[in-house]
């Protein structure tokens, strides 16, 4: 919750800092002043040693939380999807994507990604901008760069046939056991709009990260906050996480049974619909037969399911997507096609 425009990013290594000392970190360009040597009690540097080698981890970003849950649900496509991804080089990939539907108009749309040479992990470089259009002019971009080895900054926005709809601009700042950012959305300083969006999220223990969301917005004759608190409990092979707020309430649960299934429960509320629901998803993976399926049942009687299929050696992946709507006698069907 929180998020002007959904967008993911990936977690930032730690910070390397210089080493001053047994369990003593410098920042880039400080120097530490001499001191004269200390020799601790037994009990003392055991404890040192311990918390040193136990140190509390980043808990990620707040928008996160339910992240490893969501995964695990199948994702609803209509009509035929023909996707073309072609690498230019290291840094530069574009790709084509033609969508045929029976409920909307057909589009087509073409996007492109760069990657920078700014490497900050194994699998980590900056800057990334990535950016597609439909066939209509509709343009969505986002701009990530990571400005240092603990703050990241991203641009998006949104047009729609030449007209900005929606951006933002995030800041996002990465502590040792913490995590803290402020989203600034549809910002006018002529109207007097916008909507400014503060997380933090913070380690308790190994297993245990509390936070909280602040949102405020504001427009001509409306102003208001909306606050919401968050827990997520990480264990060997489960994830829970629970969030209350004024807008409502958000529970999740996410277990891996094994290497080739995965679970995930789901409970939301809406205070402003007056609304529940439940919903139950799951992913099983076949390593041997480059399978994927997943499946999901709600408490609106909507069932869904997906099935993708690698035919390796060649680089083109099958999916086949299905949802029907029990209580409203609704049924839809997907076919795709990624070739790259």
């Amino acid at each position: 919750m929180g998020s002007v425009l959904a967008a993911s990013s990936p977690n930032p290594p730690p910070a390397p800092g210089s080493a001053a000392g047994p369990g003593l970190t410098v920042p880039p360009g400080f120097g530490m002043p001499p001191v004269s040597p200390v020799i601790p009690s037994a009990g003392s540097s055991s404890a040192e040693q311990g918390e040193a080698e136990n140190p509390l981890p980043n808990p990620g970003a707040f928008e996160e939380c339910h992240r490893k849950c969501k995964e695990v649900f199948p994702m609803q496509m209509e009509g035929v999807r023909l996707t073309v991804n072609k690498g230019l080089s290291n840094h530069f990939q574009v790709n084509h994507t033609v969508m045929l539907s029976t409920l909307g108009d057909s589009s087509y749309r073409f996007g492109a990604t760069y990657v920078g040479s700014k490497q900050m992990g194994p699998a980590e470089s900056f800057p990334v901008m990535v950016g597609d259009m439909d066939n209509s002019g509709s343009l969505n971009a986002q701009v990530i760069h990571q400005l240092t080895n603990r703050i990241r900054s991203k641009l998006a926005f949104q047009t729609q046939q030449q007209k900005f709809v929606n951006w933002q601009v995030d800041a996002e700042f990465r502590g040792e056991d913490f995590t803290s950012a402020v989203t600034l959305g549809n910002p006018d300083v002529l109207v007097g709009s916008g909507i400014v969006v503060a997380h933090y999220l913070q380690s308790i223990t190994p297993a245990l990260a509390l936070g909280g969301e602040l949102v405020y917005h504001r427009r001509p004759g409306e102003e208001g906050t909306v606050m919401s608190l968050a827990g997520r409990y990480t264990g060997s092979n489960y994830i829970a996480t629970l969030t209350l707020g004024g807008a409502g309430a958000h529970a999740s649960y996410y277990h891996k049974a094994s290497d080739q299934l995965q679970l995930g429960v789901e409970f939301e509320a809406s205070t402003r619909m007056q609304d529940t629901s439940m919903s139950f998803g799951y992913q099983l993976d076949v390593p041997k037969a480059n399978l994927q399926f997943k499946g999901s049942v709600d408490s609106n009687w909507v069932v869904g399911a997906t099935l993708e299929k690698k035919l390796l050696p060649l680089p083109l992946s099958l999916v086949l997507c299905s949802f029907l709507n029990h209580r409203k006698n609704k049924f839809q069907c997907g076919f795709g096609v990624t070739i790259g």
